[in-house]
């Protein structure tokens, strides 16, 4: 429903309507005055906050011809992301968000007790973290690490504050101030039928491409490892056991569940450890990766049909338990040991385009390398599909969408200093393909020292050493980032705690943190596309909008879960290594659907007469378009055949004409084909991809100029309807929230607001 309005009218609701109590007199006012004023303290403190933060950057700057110490990037990083949320995020929220906690959200006045439950914001706050840090911000920083580390630090920190944050705040206010819509159905409302529609196909296709990768990244994780299939698989039964405790057993202890929650985790590790120690252990737990992959298929489908209290939000707090702890254990483990980095700040690879771990150059291919952490469309579904929908006060929105993106961009620098401590031999020799290294140490070795860099000399009885070390086979052709963080973690950790008798712990604890990181943003995602199909045959038939309607649910869900699980098949057994070839096309998918994810927001924002905030959409949309399209073509026209698709279609299929039976990294006349047959889906993918986004974005941005000119306000919002319940709005409540929160508390138990966790 639309809402036609001036600007002052608006304003002056939403101001009035801050001061006032619940619809009910009886009840407790619903929200609280924002008073934070600066005191000489606080002066002080952010004083020395950006300090800190100066001298950090210039360390990691200025050196050059000479190791820097890792604490530095710690120390960047959180001075950096701190002075980001106290003012550039208050920024945001007063120039466009303004909040109003007196308005019901879609939690509230569509509780539906399956997709619309008001959860707790921190219990949210991990659902949400838990659903987007997926295998983004853990992979790409590692492969980016091609370049040195100074390119993505400076992306990732500086890129999350002005883009990424901005994107994930902005997406999720306004997917719930419209009922948790889906990011495809507003466009469709704000764009029309032509730029609506091509939002719509674009961000169902690219959903496909961007779950298939992060369920790719876990199948690769946990190929040949029982340690890790066992570990992983346990988390499951673990997590519906957390959300029955939750729902009937003892519902609201949190604390309590989240200790027994983290208790059983452990043990699912250790126990890993000795169960891989067995013969039948290795024999029952070391699966084909095929046959994870459809593990992985099932697993999708099954968690996104399932109530979301059941095993979404719980698996998801529970990882997120477990992620923002190994990420805080590895920082206070960087700071304590003070790691050296021995990579340069900017390699030779920077200004070249055959890199041996991802082909292309520094631009503009490291920005779609490094999406998440930095900047990432996927997020944008997440946003606008299962969390509005759980927001319980609409200031909770700030913390949970700016602020959960903070906490991804950390673990994207975390993962990024994991990655440059290791050696750089050894760093090659995991992260190039088998067709290049021959799957051996030796032949690791004999490809890394032809690379020809500066200082590296690395031997096979160092990869067999560390090898055995971790618990693994070899270590050699570990592709996918996964394996590289998990080595650079227990190198750091293992000085910390347990030397090199731990590491082996330490790699394996790891990769099953890995692994739920992954797999809640699998699941999650699955959930999301199941919600937009749903929304897309909404218009056709409207029964399918019924997210209750168990028939349309389940055939939907099946839709994206087939459609996803035949990429992540293809990538599995792509000869040239799936991870190699399919993570460009996932960048720059996953930096279209950014594009398109701000672009309904520019319109949005312009048709609320938000003219001076408008600048804040307007920048990181005009960057990333540029990047983007850049990549795009490149990855269309490049006659390079290790950087275009098409360049590289061709030449197998004229080495197929010739008669040859091998050419390059393919060994025979099958691998040959299927190289054929996936080259040409990744280029048609990246044509259609392109020409979506841009439709959708020239669409925009005429909407937005047509609303700037007209000058009326045009907001298709859900009409107000009065809160009848209280929540603070960060993750610590002020004083005036606890004490209204005590006047709730006081409440009988039949006039307590229900909340789902």
């Amino acid at each position: 429903m639309a809402s036609h309005t001036s600007a002052s009218a608006v304003g002056a609701h939403e101001e009035s309507s801050s001061r006032a109590s619940g619809a009910d007199a009886q009840l407790p006012p619903v929200s609280v005055e924002d008073r934070k004023r600066f005191t000489p303290v606080s002066i002080l403190v952010w004083a020395v906050v950006a300090l800190l933060g100066g001298v950090a950057w210039t360390m990691l700057a200025l050196h050059r011809g000479e190791m820097v110490n890792a604490i530095w990037f710690v120390f960047a990083a959180v001075s950096t992301f701190a002075i980001g949320y106290r003012f550039y995020s208050r920024y945001v929220e007063r120039a466009i968000v303004r909040p109003d906690d007196t308005r019901a959200t879609p939690a509230e006045y569509k509780a539906d007790g399956r997709d619309y439950v008001a959860t707790d914001r921190r219990v949210l706050y991990g659902h949400h973290f838990a659903a987007i840090a997926g295998a983004g911000p853990l992979v790409g920083p590692v492969l980016a690490a091609q370049m040195g580390y100074l390119p993505g630090t400076i992306w990732i920190i500086v890129g999350v504050i002005l883009a990424g944050a901005v994107q994930d705040y902005l997406v999720l206010f306004f997917s719930m101030r419209r009922g948790g819509r889906s990011l495809g159905q507003m466009a469709r409302e704000e764009l029309g039928v032509v730029g609506g529609t091509a939002a719509i196909i674009a961000t169902l296709l690219i959903m496909v491409i961007i779950t298939a990768i992060l369920a790719l990244v876990v199948v690769n994780a946990l190929g040949e490892s029982p340690w890790g299939v066992f570990s992983v698989g346990m988390t499951i039964p673990i997590a519906l056991f957390m959300g029955v405790y939750l729902r009937w057993i003892r519902p609201g202890r949190i604390t309590e569940i989240s200790v027994i929650g983290f208790a059983l985790l452990l043990a699912a590790i250790v126990a890993g450890g000795w169960i891989a120690e067995t013969d039948w252990g290795v024999q029952l737990f070391t699966l084909e990766r095929t046959t994870i992959a459809w593990a992985v298929i099932i697993y999708g489908f099954v968690a996104a049909v399932l109530p979301v209290w059941l095993l979404l939000a719980p698996r998801d707090y529970l990882s997120t338990f477990m992620k923002i702890g190994v990420i805080a254990g590895l920082a206070v483990a960087i700071v304590i040991t003070q790691p050296q980095i021995a990579a340069p700040a900017i390699s030779e690879f920077a200004g070249r385009a055959d890199g041996p771990v991802w082909p292309g150059s520094l631009f503009p291919f490291l920005f779609v390398t490094i999406a998440c952490g930095a900047l990432s469309g996927f997020h944008a579904l997440i946003a606008s599909g299962t969390t509005p929908k759980m927001v319980e006060k609409e200031r909770q929105t700030r913390f949970i969408g700016y602020g959960g993106m903070l906490m991804e961009a950390f673990v994207a620098i975390m993962a990024l200093v994991a990655a440059v401590s290791i050696d750089r031999g050894i760093y090659f020799a995991m992260n190039s393909p088998t067709a290049m290294t021959g799957g051996t140490p030796e032949g690791a070795v004999d490809f890394v020292m032809s690379l020809g860099l500066a200082g590296v000399d690395v031997t096979p009885e160092q990869l067999t050493a560390l090898a055995g070390l971790v618990g693994e086979d070899t270590v050699v052709s570990r592709t996918g980032g996964a394996p590289t963080l998990a080595v650079g973690l227990s190198m750091i950790m293992g000085q910390l705690v347990g030397g090199e008798a731990m590491m082996g712990f330490w790699y394996h604890f790891a990769i099953m943190f890995e692994a739920l990181f992954i797999l809640t943003a699998v699941d999650a995602g699955t959930r999301v596309a199941r919600f937009m199909l749903q929304d897309t045959l909404g218009n056709v038939a409207p029964r399918f909008r019924d997210v209750n309607w168990r028939p349309g649910a389940w055939l939907c869900t099946a839709i994206m879960v087939a459609a996803w699980g035949a990429v992540l098949i293809m990538g599995v057994t792509d000869p040239l290594g799936g991870i190699n070839t399919l993570f460009p096309l996932f960048g720059i998918a996953n930096q279209l659907l950014a594009s398109i994810a701000l672009a309904v927001v520019l319109t949005i924002v312009a048709r609320r007469g938000h003219a001076r905030g408008l600048w804040i959409v307007a920048l990181p949309l005009a960057f990333i378009t540029v990047v983007t399209t850049v990549a795009s073509m490149q990855k269309i026209f490049s006659p390079v055949p290790a950087v275009g698709y098409w360049a590289q279609h061709a030449a197998f299929k004229d080495a197929l004409a010739r008669g040859e039976t091998s050419f390059g990294a393919a060994s025979s006349t099958e691998a040959m084909e299927a190289v054929v047959r996936n080259t040409f889906v990744q280029g048609t993918l990246s044509i259609l991809f392109l020409v979506l986004a841009l439709t959708v974005i020239i669409t925009s941005v005429l909407a937005a100029v047509k609303a700037l000119r007209s000058g009326e306000v045009v907001d298709r919002q859900d009409p107000y309807a009065p809160s009848q319940r209280f929540a603070p709005a960060g993750l610590f409540a002020t004083a005036e929230e606890k004490e209204l929160q005590r006047q709730w508390d006081a409440l009988p138990a039949e006039r307590q607001p229900v909340r789902g966790h």
